[in-house]
């Protein structure tokens, strides 16, 4: 589920008078949490030693309340062999409080503002815990990540703690336990008919400049379409996000989904202002020529997604922005029934003058946030030890995603295959079972982060093909910490969005052609008048500050 109408996490770091992040260092060190003593009467049902890759089975039964975000796609059944392999596994019940998907956010704040909140809360998007910090209704994990070997372990080996930094608040400590990846993994890029292509002797393309001359090449042959159409355009305040997320990719700057307004140029070693950068403007440059040359269709920043799709099936076009599962299930599966011959693929992201590279930040996914009240339980160490291992033991991660092997699935070699009979996503229309809907598994309150080899292992062909391309790419560092003071984010906060709605309305003026590239400097000038200037200075003193405080 994508979060689209968050505050960036730059307006919800506030970090004043914080003095040297911990280092995670070990599995049994890690964030200053409190002396083993404090939590020597809270270890009913903990295992007396617990570390990385070992089975976590409490010493007594025990229950635990959680928040489960019901999907519609595969609604929760208590009879879910998920639940009955967890306490077998474990000896952990889980008492689920069951919330529809649609009212999941509103929910959560109802039940945690009037202290009814069960004591695991997931399914949380950064920044949405910032708001229940000051009252004190959450807890700040980090002070109990010593009692999380599992979670410690990847934070080690993938280097994590850059991503970790981005998410303390102004005590210096986080209070969401993210999912974590330890590969940042791309999801959307452009997907062509390679039939139409071949059939006019047309590569695929590798780079922007190569899709501009293949789009160049169709219009030739079909100068009353535009090749390309596009979506993802509505319930967004960044129309064609999935576009600009990707394009931003090859120029280096951060667009699309993925835009916020400071980004840091590791030349100048300066924060900036990501809609004001020479890059960007290069960017926009490039879809300005696709749309006034007729190459990319206009209607693609306002139509809706199923107006794209069918322009895709009605052959009016023959380019569109994809993601693996769109692309199987969506775009060929329909073509097929539709178009004979069609054939349709989406190429690894097409290089620009960033070169082969994935911006920062794609390694820390939605993730947990503990209810304060856990900690008055006697269970709260058995409790962060059972959270350890289902969510990021290697073994929890594989029970969360592929079930019970022999039932669900088989492995041989690190290859997973799905038990005959048994359908993922569709993989299988015919299947009379489903692994989510039927058995509770592969369920995004519980499936996420993990290795490289977990994750890629329920790839399609054409996702792994994809992957592994962009796994080559070189992986930007995330920005580095630079948290403002708490009179500092308020006055961030106050320029931030007009900012940012200026920067987008005028990205798509100058895109369509409603204004000239002539008024760059006047649109410059324009956000310089809305504090641009200000809030890039109240970011570089903080990140100076930061700097000299933790050396």
């Amino acid at each position: 589920m994508k979060n689209t109408g968050q505050l960036s996490r730059r307006q919800m770091l506030a970090a004043a008078g914080f003095i040297g992040l911990a280092t995670l260092t070990g599995c049994g060190s890690g964030d200053d949490g409190p002396d083993a003593k404090d939590l020597s009467k809270k270890r009913n049902g903990a295992m007396k030693e617990y570390r990385a890759g070992q089975q976590f089975k409490a010493a007594r039964p025990l229950s635990f309340s959680l928040l489960h975000n019901n999907n519609p796609v595969y609604p929760m059944k208590n009879g879910w062999l998920f639940w009955k392999e967890v306490t077998k596994r474990t000896g952990i019940t889980l008492e689920p409080v069951d919330v529809p998907l649609a009212d999941y956010e509103k929910k959560r704040s109802v039940l945690i503002g009037a202290g009814d909140a069960p004591f695991l809360i997931p399914k949380t998007y950064h920044p949405s815990e910032v708001a229940f910090v000051s009252s004190g209704a959450i807890l700040p994990v980090s002070d109990y990540v010593h009692l999380m070997p599992n979670f410690q372990d990847k934070v080690n080996r993938w280097r994590l703690e850059p991503e970790l930094d981005s998410i303390r608040q102004s005590d210096g400590k986080y209070y969401l336990l993210p999912g974590l990846h330890e590969k940042a993994k791309s999801t959307y890029s452009l997907s062509l008919r390679t039939d139409v292509l071949d059939k006019h002797g047309l590569p695929l393309p590798t780079s922007w400049d190569e899709v501009y001359d293949v789009l160049k090449a169709l219009k030739a042959e079909y100068p009353d379409k535009y090749p390309w159409t596009d979506r993802w355009s509505t319930n967004t305040p960044f129309p064609c996000g999935a576009l600009f997320s990707y394009l931003g990719q090859a120029y280096g700057v951060r667009a699309g989904w993925t835009y916020d307004n400071i980004s840091f140029d590791t030349e100048s070693r300066q924060f900036v202002f990501t809609a004001a950068q020479d890059r960007y403007r290069q960017m926009i440059e490039y879809l300005r020529k696709l749309v006034a040359e007729k190459l990319l269709d206009p209607e693609s920043f306002t139509q809706q997604d199923d107006q794209a799709v069918q322009k895709l099936l009605a052959e009016k076009s023959y380019a569109i922005s994809a993601n693996p599962q769109e692309l199987v299930q969506n775009y060929r599966y329909n073509l097929h029934k539709q178009v004979k011959g069609a054939q349709i693929e989406m190429v690894p992201v097409p290089l620009g003058p960033a070169g082969p590279v994935l911006i920062g930040g794609a390694r820390l996914e939605n993730g947990i946030m503990i209810s304060s009240k856990a900690l008055e339980s006697d269970s709260f160490v058995a409790m962060m030890q059972f959270v350890d291992w289902l969510w990021y033991s290697e073994e929890g991660q594989k029970l969360c995603k592929w079930g019970v092997q022999g039932v669900t699935y088989t492995e041989s070699g690190g290859t997973y295959e799905l038990r005959p009979g048994i359908s993922l996503m569709g993989s299988d229309p015919d299947a009379p079972k489903d692994l989510q809907k039927d058995y509770g598994f592969f369920n995004g309150v519980f499936a996420y982060g993990g290795s490289w080899a977990l994750v890629s292992s329920h790839f399609s062909p054409d996702e792994k093909k994809f992957q592994d391309a962009m796994a080559q790419r070189e992986q930007l560092p995330v920005d580095p910490a630079h948290p403002l003071r708490s009179m500092e984010q308020e006055q961030a906060t106050l320029w931030e969005t007009p900012l940012k709605d200026h920067a987008i309305q005028n990205t798509l003026k100058f895109v369509l052609g409603k204004r000239p590239m002539s008024d760059w400097d006047t649109y410059l000038a324009e956000l310089k008048a809305k504090n641009m200037d200000r809030l890039v200075d109240l970011h570089n003193k903080a990140y100076e500050r930061f700097k000299k405080e933790n050396g």
